[in-house]
């Protein structure tokens, strides 16, 4: 074997190692910047995306694996580096090569809106769960926390430790969101963290008007690298307030899926937010009741909030002719709290919960709806 066969086939090794940020390979991100080999010795060069890059351990350990499976008994040598400004300015123009909204009508992204009337009944732990059992079925799957004032969706996701958020990283103009149990996730709270007056890390609150509010949500649509996703979920602020107008704006062709509880403080709140919606040109979906009566081990039910929401809701939605269904009666669940409070989705944790085999049917359904083609061209030519 010579020289240039064993770095040859050292590169092709290398090159096809995944940036578990990026979630390419290295080959097409141009990050390989040499490979050479002096008998059976090996040395790589690689350049990471920025200095402290959060994933430079797992990259450089994947590389050494990939480069010692080729070289054998031979020394692997991996150099690190950092990218320069131009080589980043390369890397984030081919990654985003066109300015605007990359999930606009033509983008092949289902973007669903996940809203409620009301808060507290649930919603943003229903878009989590979904969003961790749409991952589980193979999707790739990104997840916005719209409702700024309230966020609670990184804790949600397991992606706050000890207090302390995880954060994105930065590449030049482009964010890379977290992952979070296979799901890519952006939060207003990854950038409200500093410490309190004790020291501890503590997290900001939001005191914005509806202005900083759109801003907010369409620079989360235009800077953060999602990659190609199949589904987007924006779990949305309850109501119909600046946040709700903004998301009809910039993101018209979107899905919305209406999360209510049973009783009618909820289920009567929760039909305005479908038909602000609807009046943004926005598809209501479905219906999902949340915290519907649950079977005790002994088989009685017990109906806290009492029953039927969800199914009014859906019956108010579907009067002009076009059907709403319930997609979902999510059960009662101690396992869905305490799971959430831990930061481990219910789906992954207690997958034979009565809550968590719902929001699995969900996902199911969810994922077997046809997407709309209304807005987005298609790739046929007339004149041929």
């Amino acid at each position: 074997m010579t020289d240039h066969s064993l770095a040859d086939r050292v590169r092709d090794a290398v090159g096809r190692v995944s940036d578990p940020e990026l979630r390419r390979p290295l080959s097409e991100l141009d990050m390989v910047r040499g490979v050479t080999a002096s008998g059976s010795d090996v040395r790589v060069e690689i350049a990471l995306t920025i200095v402290g890059c959060p994933a430079a351990a797992r990259i450089e350990a994947d590389v050494r694996e990939a480069a010692e499976s080729v070289a054998g008994t031979g020394a692997v040598t991996i150099d690190v580096g950092v990218m320069t400004p131009a080589e980043r300015q390369a890397l984030t123009a081919r990654l985003r090569p066109v300015r605007g909204m990359p999930f606009g009508p033509e983008s092949l992204t289902r973007v669903i809106a996940v809203t409620s009337g009301k808060g507290g009944v649930g919603k943003s732990t229903v878009t989590a769960n979904l969003a961790v059992a749409l991952a589980q079925r193979g999707l790739s799957v990104g997840l916005l926390d719209a409702d700024v004032h309230g966020f609670s969706i990184p804790p949600l996701l397991g992606l706050a430790k000890d207090g302390v958020i995880a954060q994105p990283t930065r590449v030049d103009q482009l964010m890379l969101p977290p992952v979070g149990h296979g799901v890519k996730a952006i939060s207003i709270g990854m950038f409200l963290q500093g410490p309190d007056s004790a020291g501890n890390a503590a997290t900001g609150a939001v005191a914005w008007r509806g202005p900083m509010l759109h801003r907010t949500v369409q620079q989360f649509l235009t800077d953060v690298y999602f990659g190609d996703l199949d589904v987007l979920l924006l779990d949305m602020p309850p109501g119909t307030g600046d946040v709700a107008i903004s998301v009809g704006q910039l993101l018209p062709h979107a899905d919305v899926l209406v999360v209510t509880t049973p009783q009618a403080a909820a289920s009567d709140v929760a039909v305005r937010s479908g038909l602000v919606a609807r009046q943004t040109g926005q598809r209501v979906i479905g219906v999902v009741e949340n915290m519907a009566p649950m079977t005790l081990p002994d088989g009685t039910v017990m109906d806290l909030f009492g029953s039927g929401g969800g199914a009014s809701v859906a019956a108010t939605l579907s009067e002009d002719g076009h059907e709403v269904p319930v997609l979902a009666s999510i059960p009662l669940s101690q396992a869905l709290r305490a799971s959430s409070d831990a930061g481990d989705p219910v789906v992954v944790s207690h997958p034979e919960d009565a809550a968590s085999q719902e929001i699995a049917r969900l996902a199911e359904r969810i994922a077997s709806q046809p997407r709309r083609l209304a807005g987005r061209k298609l790739p046929l030519n007339p004149a041929r």
